[in-house]
């Protein structure tokens, strides 16, 4: 048998559930979208690390991914994963998982979900 984490480890919460636990101080929310569709809206305070990256190539997975939320979260940090939907998302928790990350869940439905709910989205602007 591997070792490896699988989709059935993630635990996936639905959006209302992510909102409370955002509610609650104690979890950060990771947004694993490419930068640009960040900017056009995400969930208030979110960190951005992209899981993929376009590129002339096409969409790769980003080689720092987990070096880039270890520089910004520990692997204790009670963590929201999200991206669109919670396809790009589901990897990433896997991922983390598997990188010693143990309070990580996959945010189900993710950024659509969340502002199809009618919950508060933040943009950046272009004045900024």
């Amino acid at each position: 048998m591997a070792a490896q984490s699988s989709s059935e480890a993630v635990v996936t919460v639905d959006v209302h559930t992510a909102k409370d636990l955002l509610a609650s101080g104690q979890y950060s929310y990771l947004d694993v979208r490419i930068p640009e569709l960040f900017n056009k809206g995400h969930v208030e305070n979110a960190l951005n690390v992209p899981f993929f990256l376009s590129t002339p190539e096409g969409r790769v997975k980003n080689p720092l991914f987990l070096e880039q939320v270890s520089s910004l979260c520990s692997k204790d940090d009670p963590l929201l994963v999200g991206c669109y939907s919670g396809g790009r998302s589901m990897l990433a928790s896997v991922d983390l998982l598997n990188a010693g990350f143990k309070n990580t869940k996959n945010v189900g439905g993710g950024h659509s979900a969340w502002v199809e709910k009618g919950f508060p989205v933040q943009k950046a602007t272009a004045e900024q």
